[in-house]
């Protein structure tokens, strides 16, 4: 519940509150104090806290503290969950355009790009759309027109 609370800071704007509610969510997953814990709770590990935390400082457009911890987090992420780290990519891709990264952004968009296609979710591409609408005036770097390329296939 913390994690989801500091979505809802982030989106509003709030750096201190979403802070404090990553920072209640990493503790509240290190103590384990023996109560059985709900059902739903048991997806929730470090990994999903980390693209939690990369997708909050991604929110508030604070790509230094986004790009390492959403590149760790999806390092260990299987492509066989393509639906979901195309959605996380698109984060990343939004970070690095924000850090002026833009090949690197590129790069990121064309993975998303990939791995949700042919996924049942629309999601994934109406995520990455504002990214690649972002690189459209990068397009005369290589990296940018394979993405935008692929976006049009």
């Amino acid at each position: 519940m913390h994690e989801r609370l500091a979505w809802a800071y982030a989106v509003a704007g709030q750096v201190g509150g979403t802070e404090q509610a990553l920072n209640d969510a990493e503790t509240a997953l290190s103590e384990h104090d023996g109560m059985p814990q709900p059902d739903w709770a048991a997806w929730v590990d470090g990994n999903e806290l980390q693209i939690m935390t990369g997708r909050c400082w991604t929110e508030l457009r604070r790509p230094l503290r986004a790009v390492p911890v959403l590149e760790d987090a999806l390092a260990k992420y299987e492509d066989t969950h393509a639906r979901d780290k195309s959605l996380y990519l698109s984060w990343l891709a939004d970070s690095y355009m924000s850090a002026g990264e833009v090949e690197q952004a590129a790069i990121t968009a064309r993975r998303s790009l990939e791995l949700s296609a042919g996924v049942a979710s629309v999601r994934p591409r109406q995520r990455i759309e504002p990214t690649l609408y972002r690189l459209r005036s990068h397009r005369e770097l290589p990296a940018v027109a394979e993405a935008l390329e692929l976006a049009q296939a």
